[in-house]
């Protein structure tokens, strides 16, 4: 079995394609192959164990109370960064969200940012096909 996924996951190469022209072939080095069956099972049995490192899962953030919850999601965003790095994993900030959800008013914007870009705030934001 080990032999399998190691061949199904060696020697790939990829191509983008925009109308009838296509771009030079690469060969993908890490990650798993998108649009797969395997490919969620694999990427979970990998980046699972490598976030274990992590104290919190930035996704699944409980609350910010106060100043100290606000420095350990930092914290924890910069070894994001780092978990990213050592895993030849790209995370566009641009493309990610800072849903706040609160009765409260909030006085002051929460200044959250990836590898100095700010991640903006949203008032939802979609997770596996569900919005929130």
């Amino acid at each position: 079995m080990v032999v399998w996924i190691r061949e199904f996951l060696i020697g790939r190469s990829q191509r983008v394609r925009v109308g009838r022209h296509y771009s030079e072939e690469l060969r993908v080095t890490s990650g798993v192959p998108q649009g797969s069956v395997l490919g969620p099972l694999l990427f979970l049995g990998t980046s699972n164990k490598k976030l274990d490192s992590l104290q919190m899962i930035v996704i699944n953030y409980k609350k910010i109370l106060n100043i100290k919850d606000i420095e350990k999601l930092h914290t924890d965003l910069d070894r994001l960064e780092d978990w990213a790095k050592g895993n030849e994993m790209k995370i566009i900030p641009n493309k990610s969200k800072a849903p706040s959800f609160t009765t409260a008013r909030v006085k002051d914007q929460l200044n959250y940012s990836l590898w100095d870009q700010k991640i903006f705030e949203a008032s939802c934001c979609k997770y596996l096909g569900i919005i929130i």
